[in-house]
């Protein structure tokens, strides 16, 4: 299945909405491929930089979903965007909404212009080279 293909099936007034958000990330990501794939027990627009996923984007029976792995390790970001987004549902590292009156698109475009530059392989090497050595003594008996 395909990008297209993905939003074709999810329902019709949903459609417009995911599929400005997709153009929104990719016009502002150049970072980042897009791939539909199983995450979660569903399938969903998967978009990975340097083979790790950094965005998201599900619709599921309630709400659709915009999964966003910078704010999960920000919590500027997470912070920002929430007051920015009051109608929609923040979690961790994703928020979820019900229409475009709690997604708005000029939001998101700012939310991706923000998050572009992150680059979430290099803070997580940086993070564990920063975390304390284990020793690798072994003791004997």
């Amino acid at each position: 299945m395909d990008v297209e293909q993905f939003i074709q099936q999810v329902p019709a007034e949903r459609q417009e909405l995911l599929a400005n958000i997709h153009r929104i990330i990719m016009a502002n990501d150049p970072s980042v491929e897009v791939a539909v794939e199983p995450m979660m027990g569903k399938e969903m627009l998967i978009y990975k930089a340097r083979g790790y996923m950094k965005y998201g984007l599900s619709s599921v029976k309630q709400y659709m979903s915009l999964h966003v792995l910078p704010i999960y390790g920000s919590a500027k970001l997470h912070g920002k965007y929430s007051a920015l987004l009051p109608g929609a549902a923040f979690q961790k590292g994703c928020i979820n909404f019900k229409n475009a009156g709690e997604m708005p698109l000029e939001i998101v475009a700012q939310l991706m212009q923000d998050c572009a530059p992150i680059d979430l392989l290099k803070t997580r090497e940086e993070y564990l080279a920063s975390r304390p050595k284990k020793s690798s003594k072994k003791t004997g008996n």
